[in-house]
């Protein structure tokens, strides 16, 4: 579920209507935007405070065959949140090893990518600091 809620806007779209057509569904709760408060904690350990609010899109569907599909994505695409909630359906049918091979395996190698050339661009800004004696001894 993190890989479909981490996904750019679109991409699962893409890559689940490449492998196979859409299967009808019931919405159990139609996508729905709403916020969510954000805590945090100071230095990983302090005390929890309100960092703030975020915008989350929800929503929740039943395919024909019984299994029941939940998503919560952030921002406000209703599109995405509904994908990402028929994949998690779809995830519990025999498609499943498809599925993962097809739509989460991309979608893992392109946010390693992305986390690479993020960490590539921050390590470029790096500065080694070293001490050289002064020569006061």
């Amino acid at each position: 579920m993190g890989l479909l809620a981490k996904a750019p806007e679109g991409r699962v779209a893409a890559l689940l209507d490449a492998e196979i057509s859409r299967p009808a569904f019931t919405w159990l709760r139609a996508p729905e935007i709403g916020s969510t408060m954000v805590r945090a904690r100071a230095g990983a350990t302090g005390a929890p405070f309100n960092l703030g609010e975020m915008t989350i899109t929800r929503c929740a569907l039943t395919l024909e065959t019984g299994e029941v599909g939940h998503s919560y994505i952030q921002g406000r695409s209703k599109a995405d949140a509904e994908v990402a909630a028929l994949v998690d359906a779809l995830m519990q049918t025999a498609m499943a090893s498809r599925l993962r091979e097809t739509v989460l395996e991309p979608l893992e190698a392109g946010m390693a990518t992305m986390k690479a050339a993020r960490a590539a661009k921050a390590a470029a800004t790096k500065v080694d600091f070293f001490t050289m004696t002064r020569g006061e001894d």
